[in-house]
Formats: structure tokens, C-alpha cells, sequence
């Protein structure tokens, strides 16, 4: 999640097949240049050449000389066609809701851009270079966010993207909300003039909901990380053992995520006091919250990855209708806008991450109930006098009962459009925000996780492994230890951005055998 706020000195080259996550992270958050391959740029212009010759024979082309959804059966003007482009862009521009965050926005128009890169949807190479363009000069359209049935594509939300192309819209740029002609102007760029099939080619794709799917698993491998960092550090401060971690019972059940989690578990406990003080007790199994680490936190990191992979595909895809392949003389009419792969990864990715909260929050119930923790009731000396870290529990479980909510899959509904047309949606852009306001609202649980341990190891008179020392006087420089009663909430977002920056994983990653997602 970290996030350089600085231009990468490395172009990222589009070429429509080779953008990964993290290149998509780079132009997002980073601010990295952009360029179009020039391989991209030949491919573009066959296809294009395709598209002209069959508009100059007269063909009827959905989208090129037809009206759009259930009015395909309309035939439109040659004299109307740069007409149809703008009013397809205006009519479909009527999304609500606040606006996308800038990062969003970002990894939207490289994503349009890289699919156009491809070379299968018949656009001119210009109307990608404007994209690039538009990202290099910090150009940011303003995209409401709701509004996206995730068929068709994002179509609504794609279309405030493509206004700006044309002089149309607003954007964010130079510091403020403009009208799109004077962002252009601002950054010396001139509005486009569309030409047939290239407002559809900007509208139709899953580019909004990737564009959130992309940040929020990279977030979530941000969360996962610092996930098994903060369920180390309870395990030490409730002095469980370590024996279920042993690598003999990952080898029993191989899957990756629990064999990466169990050896990452095992190299942050490896040198602890505590461990050792309590190594021949009479407990004989811990609680499922301590024991199946590996197994739960594994099943999310296996999720994690399988997102990862099923973006990375999508990303790469030509997901415009129709598609033209120039070395074969065909067009073809198909589904390729439909969000539906990315709709069930999202939702899988938020179910997922809505498990490590869960199963945070039960640690700290644990960590705050004396009975269950050994420790003073609520971590503080003081009990009655002061509170503690009651409340804090108590906020763990709000988010984690609100999160309850938000694991309820989007792609289990749809809604016809169009007439009947467009008959089945995936409601992948619902399905990718709920997934990204579930990575954000398990940080903050993973935060008063890492705080309540770090307040049980202050009472423990023996020293936990380096790395997890390492972590607690990290966290100590941050906030102090809780003495007497004060607000928590600026403890909890100073872990937070502890997290998202990266701080922590750095420092466990360098005084242990840890490896971070």
C-alpha cells in the first residue's frame, strides 16, 4: 500500500500484453510515465484499417453505424456518425455518487489505454497516445462512483473517463476541479474528435472495476503481511506455543498459503524468551485463533493470489465489443465487456479479507479478558480506576459486524438493462468496492490487534523473538504505552499508516526469514 507520491524514472510501456500489478501500481500511486509501444501502435492501425474499409463497403457494424444496446437495430447516417460518438459519451455519462479517489482514476485511464493497446477494438493509436497523455500531464477526469452494472462494461463511469477527451466533463487538474477544456488547456492538450467506433471502444471494458480490484489486492497484500506480523506478536503476549506451526503438519496439507503462513509464523517466533518460559506447560492446544493461523490466514493468501492472477489476465484483455482481427478479415461480435470474472474474484477477495478480521478480533477479545489471557483485565494496571483497551474490542467488532454486511456477493445479483438486451450484469464494480472498503476496515482491526499485543508484551518479563521486538519498539516510537486512560483513535491510525506504509513488514523482513506477499 505504500505509496511514493513521486514519478518513477522507468516509463511503464503499453503494449496490451505485459502490465502487471504492479506496474499498474507504479502509474496509480507513483505517478510513473507512460508511453505507447510502437509495436501497439502498428497493430492499432491494422485494425483500424480493417474497420474503415468495411464502413467505405457500407457494412452494417454494431456500434460503428448503429445505434447502441437494444437499439442496434438502428442504422445511422455516414453524416451522423462523429455525432453518434459524442452523444454516446454524453448519454451515458450519468453517474452518481461522490468521486473516485485520484488513484482510481489513474489506474482506470492506463488500464483503458492498455486494452486499446491490444489492438483488437479499431480505435486510432491518437486516442490512446491522449490517455497517455492525459496521465503524464496529471489530467484526471472526474468519475463519479456509482453507476456501473459491470456489463457492457462500466459503461457510465468509462463514459465521464472519455468526456474529458473530447473538451467535455470535468477533471482534477493543477490543484482543482475545472471543466475538461480548460484541464486540456492547462496541461496544452487539445480535445479530440472521435471518429466511428471509438466512443464505444472507450466506454465498453471492466476498466473501473479492475482499476479498484487492482488497488485493493495490492492493499490486501499489504494487509496479509502485516496480518501475520500482528498474529505473531499474540501469540507471543498470550504465550501460546508454537508447535503448531511445525512444518511436518503444513507437508500433511501443502497448500501454499498455509505453508508460506506457518513458515513466516515460525520465523517470527524463532528466538523468543517468552516462548521458550513456558515451553514444557501443561496446556496442551491453544485456541483455534492461535492454532489455525496458518490454515486461515493461508486460505486468504491463496485467495489473495488467485485475484491476483485473474487481474492480471484481465488487464491484459481486449474487453471492447466488436473486435476485429485484420490478419483474418473478421469481426466479431461477443461478450468480452462482461465483468463476471472480475465480479466473483472481488467478491472472493473482500470474503476472504473479511476473515482476517474476524479472526483479529477474536485475539483481542482474547488478549482484553483476563480469564482467557493471563494478563491484567483490559491490559491496564488500573482496572475499574480505567478502562484499558475495553473499547477499543469494542470498535474491532463494530467494523468486523459492519464487514458481516459488506461479504454479501454483489455477483449473485443482477438486473436486466437495456430492454431486455443486456439481460444479465455482474455488478462487478459494487463487488470491487465493497472488496476495498473491506481491506481498508480490517486494517484498522489488524491495528488495535498490533496494539493490544504490544500492551500484553509490556507485561511480560521476558523478551519476545527479535523480530516481533523489533516491531514493538517500532510501534512504541508511535505511541506510548497505555498507562492512563486517553483517546486511542490517533494511536490506531498512527498503526495504520505504520502498515500501509510498509514499516513494519520492512522491519520484520530484515531481522528474520520473512517473506511478505
Amino acid at each position: 500500500m505504500t505509496d511514493s507520491g513521486t514519478e518513477s524514472s522507468e516509463p511503464i510501456r503499453l503494449d496490451g500484453t505485459t502490465l502487471s500489478l504492479d506496474k499498474v501500481v507504479k502509474v496509480a500511486r507513483g505517478g510513473a510515465v507512460v508511453e505507447l509501444q510502437g509495436e501497439a501502435k502498428k497493430r492499432m492501425s491494422r485494425a483500424r484499417a480493417s474497420l474503415e474499409k468495411l464502413v467505405s463497403e457500407g457494412s452494417t457494424v454494431y456500434a460503428v453505424n448503429t445505434g447502441v444496446g437494444d437499439l442496434l437495430d438502428v442504422r445511422i447516417p455516414s453524416d451522423d456518425l462523429e455525432r453518434l460518438q459524442v452523444n454516446i459519451l454524453r448519454s451515458h455519462a450519468c453517474g452518481v455518487g461522490d468521486p473516485l479517489p485520484e488513484d482510481v482514476v489513474r489506474a482506470m485511464m492506463l488500464l483503458r489505454a492498455n486494452a486499446l493497446a491490444k489492438g483488437y477494438s479499431g480505435v486510432r493509436s491518437e486516442v490512446v497516445e491522449m490517455l497517455v497523455s492525459m496521465l503524464n500531464s496529471r489530467v484526471h477526469p472526474v468519475i463519479p462512483r456509482q453507476g456501473s452494472v459491470g456489463a457492457s462494461g462500466d459503461l457510465a463511469l468509462l463514459a465521464h473517463l472519455a468526456l474529458v477527451l473530447i473538451g467535455e466533463g470535468f477533471a482534477d487538474s493543477d490543484g482543482g476541479v475545472v471543466p475538461g477544456i480548460e484541464a486540456l488547456g492547462r496541461a496544452r492538450l487539445e480535445p479530440m474528435a472521435l471518429e466511428p467506433k471509438e466512443a464505444i471502444s472507450l466506454v465498453n471494458g471492466t476498466q473501473a472495476m479492475s482499476a479498484v480490484g487492482c488497488l485493493a489486492v495490492e492493499d490486501a497484500a499489504c494487509l496479509i503481511d502485516n496480518a501475520q506480523i500482528a498474529a505473531a506478536m499474540s501469540v507471543e503476549a498470550l504465550r501460546g506455543t508454537s508447535t503448531a506451526f511445525d512444518e511436518a503438519l503444513s507437508k500433511a496439507r501443502p497448500h501454499r498459503g498455509q505453508t508460506t503462513v506457518a513458515k513466516n509464523i515460525t520465523a517470527l517466533l524463532e528466538g523468543s524468551e517468552i516462548m521458550a518460559s513456558h515451553k514444557h506447560c501443561s496446556r496442551v492446544q491453544d485456541a483455534y485463533t492461535l492454532r489455525c493461523i496458518p490454515q486461515v490466514m493461508g486460505a486468504t493468501l491463496d485467495a489473495i493470489w488467485h485475484t491476483m492472477a485473474v487481474l492480471s489476465v484481465e488487464m491484459n484483455s481486449a474487453t471492447d465489443n466488436p473486435l476485429y482481427y485484420p490478419d483474418e478479415s473478421r469481426v466479431l461480435s461477443g461478450g468480452n465487456f462482461h465483468g463476471q470474472p472480475v465480479a466473483l474474484v472481488m467478491d472472493y477477495l473482500g470474503l476472504a479479507v473479511h476473515e482476517i478480521g474476524s479472526f483479529s478480533e477474536r485475539r483481542i477479545y482474547r488478549l482484553v479478558d483476563h480469564r482467557l489471557s493471563g494478563l491484567p483485565p483490559f491490559l491496564t494496571r488500573h482496572g475499574g480506576l480505567s478502562s484499558g483497551m475495553m473499547v477499543p474490542q469494542y470498535v474491532a467488532a463494530s467494523i468486523v459486524s459492519e464487514n458481516k454486511v459488506l461479504v454479501h456477493p454483489a455477483s449473485a445479483d443482477s438486473i436486466p438493462t437495456s430492454a431486455g438486451q443486456e439481460d444479465h450484469n455482474s455488478m462487478g464494480m459494487t463487488a470491487a468496492w465493497k472488496a476495498s472498503a473491506i481491506v481498508e476496515n480490517v486494517t484498522k482491526v489488524v491495528a488495535i490487534e498490533m496494539i493490544a499485543a504490544a500492551q500484553g508484551l509490556d507485561f511480560i518479563p521476558h523478551h519476545s523473538s527479535p523480530p516481533i521486538e523489533t516491531v514493538r519498539k517500532l510501534i512504541r516510537t508511535a505511541i506510548p504505552r497505555l498507562d492512563e486512560d486517553r483517546s486511542m483513535t490517533g494511536d490506531i491510525n498512527a498503526v495504520v499508516r505504520m502498515m500501509n506504509d510498509g514499516i513494519l513488514v520492512d522491519a520484520a523482513e530484515n531481522t528474520c526469514e520473512f517473506n511478505r506477499i
